[in-house]
């Protein structure tokens, strides 16, 4: 619902970017004020500026709607870029014009020029984010664990987070995360959620995307925990729909967790795992997905309390929340994600408004936290400001 009273908003903004880019390629060349091209490029703005709606409500073809979706997803991120240049533009055109008295603010010439420097860092800006967002970045940690494992001093985990396969990352991107993975020769590797993109169709080939992931090789396999986008849900600019008369279903798409279990990945549900009767690893119950579908989860004690502390206990938790609490309950290391780190600027800024840890590392008496700026991106196409990335964690024990 919050989409559509933000419409008319959208409305607004897309009409005086509009506006602005019509009197800027107006002072540029005698042609681009024509009517016709004027209407042509009017047609493709609208068409590209509605491909989050378009791709909303078009369900078939397949083809074209997934060409909508992935057309609004760059869009979101170009749009979102472009009208925070031009309004500061036009906020250094006011300050210059009513602070200043610049007369030289009113010469073509003058226009002519900022209009080209905006578009110029538009394309960059923009150019860059969707390319940086494919490149996956390897992040190292060294934690100590003062906690014995027989015969090891040692072990490397590898985390992960926010693949988001569907509209934005496929077979492509996983072969790349296979390979990086792989490349830190992993004891444990584990996944802190957000699998999916909330929509397991988006999903071009999934018996190949399955097949790669079985790729990851690592000594004691692969674990992992929902996120709060592992459902079937429709999204619409990032703002969900409430399922008609509280109806949930098919909210939990079974296709996503036979998904895993075809890809050799292990999901925990709220439970715990002893491996080689060394050590723990548990996945926690995502705290907003258990509240959309009606559910509960376990209080970090809880899932602690029958557990023999004296071996070590790593927590997957798709969002870095109740630090205190799972150092409490024993946790020597809790693994996130879901934050992205804020992925776009400003958004790497005021994230840390919003989380004790929005990513890297950090010590909770005990236990250490490491939450990832993740592996994939949401919504917007881009990442400007922040990384895709694996986290490669060396975990130093106590000699037994």
């Amino acid at each position: 619902m919050i989409a559509i009273y933000l419409s008319p908003i959208y409305l607004l903004l897309n009409l005086y970017i509009l506006r602005w880019a019509y009197l800027w390629m107006g002072t540029c060349h005698s042609i681009l004020r024509t009517l016709g091209f004027r209407l042509i490029f009017a047609v493709i703005y609208v068409l590209l500026s509605t491909s989050l709606l378009t791709g909303f409500l078009i369900k078939n073809p397949k083809s074209l709607h997934r060409m909508l979706k992935i057309t609004g997803n760059y869009f979101l991120g170009i749009f979102l870029y472009t009208l925070v240049i031009i309004l500061l533009a036009d906020f250094g055109r006011i300050l210059l014009k009513y602070v200043f008295h610049a007369s030289w603010i009113h010469s073509r010439t003058a226009f002519t020029v900022t209009g080209a420097i905006c578009a110029l860092l538009i394309l960059l800006l923009s150019a860059c984010g969707i390319f940086h967002a494919k490149y996956i970045k390897t992040t190292s940690y060294d934690v100590i664990i003062n906690k014995t494992i027989p015969e090891r001093t040692s072990m490397k985990v590898v985390l992960l987070a926010d693949t988001h396969f569907g509209y934005n990352a496929g077979v492509l991107h996983a072969r790349e995360l296979v390979r990086k993975i792989n490349k830190q020769k992993p004891d444990l590797v584990c996944i802190a959620g957000d699998i999916f993109d909330n929509e397991y169709d988006a999903i071009r080939n999934p018996e190949k995307l399955e097949k790669t992931l079985r790729g990851i090789k690592s000594t004691y396999g692969v674990y992992a925990c929902w996120g709060n986008h592992d459902l079937n849900e429709e999204i619409l600019a990032g703002f969900t729909f409430k399922h008609k008369d509280g109806d949930l279903s098919d909210i939990k798409d079974p296709r996503m967790k036979k998904f895993l279990e075809d890809s050799n990945i292990h999901i925990l549900e709220d439970e715990s795992v002893l491996i080689n009767d060394q050590f723990y690893v548990i996945g926690r119950k995502d705290a907003s997905l258990t509240e959309k579908i009606h559910e509960t989860r376990k209080a970090p004690a809880q899932l602690t309390e029958k557990l023999d502390r004296d071996k070590p206990i790593i927590m997957i938790d798709h969002q870095p929340k109740e630090l205190q609490e799972l150092a409490d309950a024993g946790v020597d290391l809790d693994l996130c994600g879901h934050t992205h780190n804020g992925q776009t600027f400003p958004g790497n800024f005021t994230i840390k408004l919003m989380w004790e840890n929005p990513c890297g590392l950090l010590s909770k008496d005990n236990m250490t936290n490491i939450t990832t700026s993740g592996a994939g991106v949401w919504g917007p196409a881009m990442r400007i400001g922040t990384d895709s990335e694996i986290c490669s964690i060396n975990i130093q024990l106590k000699k037994a």
